[in-house]
């Protein structure tokens, strides 16, 4: 298939140019499960190349002023809306999300750079009383110089967005390394980057695997701050990995959120809700819901519903106008999210709907899986605990308010959690009681940029978005400044 926005031939991005590196990979379309097309497979020599352009780069970049660097993040949103249709096409077919998910995505990345082009004008820095005469007290934001940005498969053009846009406007350069099962979509946007006039160096990307690649760009003295979206495992990997040159390091990890119903809430809402949760991006997202708690005088005819609301989304061509859910995007993660189903089963789990490919000749190949709902598990279940990435959704009874809490927050993760009522002191209670760094009352995500995305316990440290997500972005000088 072939992408104009794309090289010719396998390559990676560096200081401006298409550079081939020491081999290459095979990129597969999710739905069929056939080969796209290769990319670059770069090594840590390659890695530090980057690193180096980068270096190169970064200090003539931050010495523009804000509002220089917010007209070049204005014109990236503008070459992305563009060219949006090319991008959400290539998405689809690295990733498998339905055409309408991947336009929606590379809306959301055009509005990444926009947002973060207003911090053109943003106070930066604090004046400070001095204890002497004659003298200024400043502490002023800098960048932190290179960003070495690694991200997931799940969402591989917002995540581009999410993490380029803060760190290029607050000044730094970047080397992103995308996930090798979806690179096309980071390469794409590198080169549209360079043509909406970000200098040379200034972006960088850089495709090869996580365990030689993304260790060696981690473990480099080149880089000032690493910034990664991934599985828990991942984080724990490179925190360690960051350690020995003590680079600062912002994680933010995987989540077992928790979607609670309580006997007052809207049915017909929380219902919809916990299905459309449940199944963005065929469940392949940190926040989605991974076990839903109800409260036992509604739980069977909430289960009844949420079956009937499952079985509505048929998978489809995710091409397709119509199509509501795309593939797994791997047979790993597809195996991955089967074996679980089958451990839950056998541990005395009952599959309510689904349980596994969907039949048809069209579903033979790729990585499809049904809507399924699983009920009969407590809440020491595997697929109760561990964070499941697909479209199976555990759902528990509960028997009153304060269960539902104590079984949410039984978790090694703390990122996302739903709460649906109709009484507002329960909502407040229970914005009190959850530990997560995100509640939603009476309604599911997507999460907002201009928040903060950031997960508590094994779901990371530090975030994204906002104006917090942005000062991770920035270090401090402290300036003592004499004038006698």
């Amino acid at each position: 298939m072939n992408f104009p926005l794309l090289p010719a031939q396998p390559a990676i991005f560096v200081a401006g140019q298409w550079i081939s590196a020491s081999g290459t990979r095979p990129v597969l379309n999710p739905a069929t499960a056939e080969v796209v097309t290769e990319v670059a497979e770069a090594g840590p020599e390659e890695g530090e190349d980057a690193l180096l352009a980068a270096h190169r780069a970064q200090r003539s970049w931050a010495r523009r002023s804000s509002v220089e660097r917010g007209e070049v993040l204005r014109a990236v949103a503008d070459a992305i809306r563009e060219n949006q249709e090319e991008l959400a096409r290539i998405v689809v077919t690295e990733q498998g999300k339905t055409i309408g998910e991947a336009r929606g995505e590379i809306g959301g990345a055009a509005t990444w750079f926009d947002y973060y082009a207003t911090y053109d004008r943003r106070p930066s820095g604090t004046v400070l009383p001095s204890e002497r005469p004659n003298e200024q007290l400043l502490i002023r934001d800098e960048p932190c110089g290179v960003v070495t940005a690694i991200i997931p498969w799940n969402f591989p053009a917002a995540l581009f967005a999410r993490k380029v846009a803060p760190a290029i406007m607050a000044g730094n350069a970047v080397v992103l390394k995308p996930h090798e099962d979806t690179p096309l979509s980071a390469l794409a946007l590198a080169g549209i980057c360079a043509g909406a006039g970000v200098p040379d160096g200034v972006v960088n990307v850089i495709t090869g695997s996580g365990p030689a690649l993304g260790d060696a760009l981690v473990r480099s003295p080149r880089s000032d701050l690493v910034t990664v979206t991934g599985s828990t495992r991942a984080g724990k990997e490179i925190l360690a990995a960051a350690a020995a040159t003590v680079t600062p390091v912002s994680l933010e990890l995987g989540g077992k959120a928790p979607f609670i119903v309580l006997d007052d809430a809207d049915l017909d809402r929380a219902v919809t809700d916990a299905a459309a949760a449940r199944l963005w991006n065929c469940g392949q997202v940190c926040t989605c819901n991974e076990r839903t708690y109800v409260h036992r005088e509604i739980y069977d005819e909430f289960v009844s519903r949420l079956v009937e609301e499952m079985n509505r989304v048929v998978p489809a061509d995710p091409m397709s106008e119509t199509s509501r859910l795309g593939p797994k995007v791997s047979e790993a993660e597809w195996r991955k999210v089967r074996d679980y189903l089958d451990r839950a089963v056998a541990a005395g789990g009952e599959i309510a709907c689904g349980g596994g490919r969907p039949d048809g000749a069209e579903f033979e190949r790729g990585h499809w899986f049904e809507p399924t709902v699983v009920t009969g598990l407590g809440n020491d279940a595997e697929i109760v605990r561990d964070e499941v990435f697909g479209p199976v959704l555990p759902v528990i009874p509960v028997d009153d308010y304060e269960q539902a809490v104590d079984l949410a927050n039984d978790t090694d993760y703390g990122l996302t959690a739903y709460v649906y009522t109709g009484a507002l002191s329960t909502a407040m209670r229970a914005v009190d009681d959850l530990s997560f760094g995100e509640v939603y009352v009476n309604r599911v995500g997507p999460e907002q940029l201009h928040a903060f995305h950031g997960g508590w316990n094994l779901s990371g440290m530090g975030g994204d978005d906002g104006e917090h997500g942005y000062r991770r972005y920035l270090r401090h000088k402290t300036v003592y400044l004499g004038h006698d």
